[in-house]
């Protein structure tokens, strides 16, 4: 089978949507299928373009474990200031940029499948009109529900009369998708919500490698570097450090545990939010920070923890499922994360986590003290999400069921464009 994935994040070195896009399109090539890739240089979530890579010309090369993967990078701009109206042109910029490179690829080696990762879901109508004029089914994935999420978070300010277009052109655009899929139960019922056909939706979860994600026992070269003893307590954020996070309550309970000298926090990652988060941190002398680490110590700086952190924002409840979850659950450290009781994350953290009510600092620090002084409370928890990782986030087996669903998708030739909406 012949695979086109096309999105604007492919970035297998960082975290997050590059991370997952790269993983799924290795995966199918070491499976043997042809897998071409159309895609930006590297730049998130630094936002700026990586050393060795160009946001003004095209490149191509070939990627993977077997250097089967085509890749062709697009141009794109990347703004230094990250503000709502600088995000949609950096976004077009790349709609734009990329349309004759994924028309080049289409026809040089015509795929079976076209699959679209959104965000940004401002590439999907290139995307649709090539799959139309040259008769290639398009399935699109969404990780993110980036037009619902721009005006809940007030990233773009707009009158009732634009929201309405946004929802009404983001609805025509997906129904006319012969695929649909998404992260999480929630976000799959979004979708029909949104008018998509039930029959067209598919459930794809974001996956972990329960195999180079996994608990560690001895010495910890990061625990070392910020001289934390056996009785000390890391509290981690590893990710992006962005807007829509939500890490002001972190340091908010940071700063309500700052008389517990032997409970820390490390934030690692990067993002548009660093700065101003930094800013906001200073003077919290139990609040240290790393830079986006190399992914070959990423199991090593998760196994550091002692517990995991991770904040996600009251209105965005069902927008995202955090892909730093899985990780944190594979690595078997206890997860304290914020969420309602009825989303997808907050779900899963009654499950084998601790979930607390989100931007509530107070009950956040609570929840914090308590693991921190309970060490056979932390290993339990920590031991069912590395259970709930192997038994509902494997790779492998994540992957075989999209597999089987694509190959079988095209042998039988359902949800052809004859009879997709118009």
């Amino acid at each position: 089978m012949r695979f086109t994935l096309y999105g604007i994040n492919f970035a297998p070195e960082l975290t997050g949507i590059g991370k997952y896009s790269g993983e799924m399109a290795d995966w199918l090539a070491q499976r043997g299928h042809a897998v071409s890739v159309v895609t930006a240089p590297p730049y998130y979530p630094q936002w700026a373009v990586l050393p060795g890579y160009s946001g003004r010309r095209y490149a191509s090369e070939r990627w993977g474990a077997t250097g089967d993967v085509s890749v062709i990078r697009s141009p794109l701009w990347v703004p230094s200031k990250v503000s709502g109206k600088t995000r949609l042109l950096h976004l077009l910029s790349f709609a734009v940029a990329s349309a004759p490179a994924l028309l080049w690829s289409l026809l040089r080696r015509r795929p079976d499948v076209l699959f679209v990762v959104a965000p940004t879901l401002m590439s999907l109508p290139v995307a649709l009109v090539l799959g139309g004029l040259l008769r290639i089914p398009v399935w699109l994935h969404v990780q993110d529900f980036e037009v619902d999420a721009m005006f809940d978070m007030g990233v773009v300010r707009a009158s009732g009369r634009v929201a309405r277009w946004a929802y009404a052109i983001e609805r025509f655009l997906m129904r006319r998708c012969d695929r649909v899929s998404s992260i999480s139960v929630r976000m799959c019922e979004r979708l029909v919500a949104k008018g998509v056909a039930p029959g067209r939706v598919v459930m794809f979860p974001n996956w972990v490698d329960v195999s180079a994600i996994h608990p560690l026992t001895g010495a910890n070269a990061y625990r070392a570097q910020f001289g934390l003893g056996d009785r000390d307590t890391l509290v981690l954020y590893s990710g992006n450090l962005g807007e829509k996070q939500g890490l002001e309550v972190v340091l908010d309970a940071a700063e309500k545990l700052a008389g517990r000298p032997d409970i820390r926090f490390v934030i690692a990652g990067d993002g548009a939010a660093r700065a101003r988060l930094q800013a906001r941190a200073q003077g919290l002398a139990n609040v240290r920070w790393l830079p986006l680490q190399p992914m070959e110590r990423l199991n090593e700086l998760l196994n550091a923890a002692d517990i995991h952190v991770l904040p996600q924002r009251g209105d965005c409840a069902d927008l995202v499922m955090p892909s730093k979850l899985t990780g944190m659950l594979a690595s078997g450290r206890a997860t304290v994360g914020t969420a309602v009781p009825d989303s997808q994350l907050g779900q899963v953290l009654e499950t084998c986590g601790v979930r607390v009510e989100p931007d509530d600092a107070v009950l956040l620090a609570s929840a914090l003290q308590g693991l921190a002084d309970d060490s056979e409370r932390r290993g339990r928890i920590g031991a069912a999400g590395r259970e709930f990782a192997i038994a509902k986030m494997s790779r492998e087996a994540i992957l075989r069921e999209v597999e089987a669903r694509l190959m079988g998708d095209v042998a039988a030739g359902a949800d052809s464009r004859g009879s997709r909406p118009r």
